[in-house]
């Protein structure tokens, strides 16, 4: 096929980014499963099948048909906010279609022209994505310093900055396994009267009482927006905003990726209240994930290598053909772990991301650790 030279521009850039070891492509699932999201094995649990096939049963739709504010506000969105709220510790919570949507969405809404948002410098991409198609100013913290957050706005501040002052982290960083000092932050946004946004999305349900996450202790402040994603611990799709009742207001009001999108099914606020549920009801999952962490870890720290003290264990290579290479080896060995590379970690430190979830057992860690162990040996490293 000829192309034009309008679409042969994208062939060369597909070809820079094989060149450079970065062309990514769609593969199916295979092998022991060391690369989901699914951290208490809810994606596929009973309770979730039989909630579903219940609320089929006595006539749930599908989809939902339209937008929130159109005829698509149905009951399960609106008993799943009151009872979420409720479970987390907020005044309110809103529904949205996945947390990248959330994060966009609150980034692009709540902050306002003439304020500012301080990101640290490991945020998710949809949390950078909103603050660049946002209307406040932004600038970036040191990642998980403080200090950086609080130099930040005192020096915005003396440059004549008058605005609000937004804070965003991610409780559980995705890449690096590594926690944010969350007492501390809100600390500073005490003393600085700013707001703190908190991305939940690797801590709902394996962390804080019941799983409410790391921010359980914090929420219910003024102060303080949480988007706790519904697609990793809890098995389902979408994502959960909590914050004071003004706020959700104030979305539903101005909230654009709000009102101008179809609501998520109502099929999935039934499958993220049984999940809640669950939560509550089956404590033992998350005791189990706590277990399975502390064994990787050790079992890490004792082959020398770095332990992230979460259930996602970044294990650095560097270079990014070399990454890929070790991830290819431990998958023909039948361990679904997937390397990961620049724009999604920073250049220079590709790598293998190794998350634990309860669809393995001990022994099949200490398996992947030894095939690990194996493949650097032999130079594929």
């Amino acid at each position: 096929m000829n192309l034009t030279p309008n679409v042969a521009s994208y062939v060369s850039e597909l070809r820079a980014l094989k060149d450079d070891n970065r062309l990514r492509s769609l593969n199916p699932r295979a092998g022991i499963d060391f690369s989901s999201n699914d951290y208490l094995a809810l994606a596929s649990a009973p309770r979730m099948r039989t909630a579903i096939a219940a609320a089929l049963e006595a006539g749930t739709p599908i989809g939902a048909g339209g937008s929130r504010l159109l005829r698509g506000n149905c009951a399960a969105h609106e008993i799943l906010e009151y009872e979420a709220a409720r479970f987390f510790g907020a005044d309110a919570a809103l529904f949205f279609g996945g947390g990248y949507v959330a994060n966009f969405a609150v980034l692009t809404t709540l902050p306002q022209r003439g304020d500012l948002v301080v990101l640290d410098s490991l945020v998710h991409a949809s949390t950078r994505e909103g603050v660049r198609a946002g209307r406040a100013e932004f600038r970036e913290s040191i990642h998980n310093e403080s200090q950086s957050v609080e130099d930040t706005i005192r020096s915005w501040r003396s440059l004549g900055g008058k605005g609000r002052v937004w804070i965003a982290v991610e409780s559980l960083y995705s890449m690096d396994g590594d926690f944010a000092p969350l007492h501390e932050l809100c600390a500073i946004a005490d003393r600085l009267d700013a707001f703190l946004i908190v991305d939940e999305a690797h801590a709902t349900g394996g962390y804080g009482e019941q799983g409410r996450g790391l921010t359980a202790p914090y929420e219910g402040r003024q102060n303080l927006v949480v988007v706790h994603t519904c697609g990793k611990a809890l098995g389902a799709v979408g994502a959960l905003v909590t914050a004071t009742g003004v706020l959700r207001d104030f979305m539903i009001n101005r909230c654009r990726p709000f009102i101008f999108a179809t609501a998520p099914s109502p099929l999935m606020a039934v499958a993220v209240r049984e999940a809640l549920s669950i939560l509550q009801e089956e404590p033992d999952r998350q005791q189990r994930l706590a277990h399975l962490v502390d064994f990787a870890n050790r079992q890490i720290e004792a082959r020398g290598w770095r332990p992230s003290g979460s259930q996602i264990v970044p294990h650095i290579v560097g270079d990014n053909a070399r990454a890929m290479a070790l991830a290819s080896a431990l998958q023909s060995r039948g361990f679904d772990i997937r390397g990961i590379r620049p724009p999604t970690v920073p250049a220079g430190t590709a790598r293998l991301r190794m998350s634990l979830t309860l669809n393995v057992s001990e022994a099949e860690v200490s398996a992947l650790l030894d095939a690990l162990a194996e493949e650097k040996g032999t130079g594929v490293r």
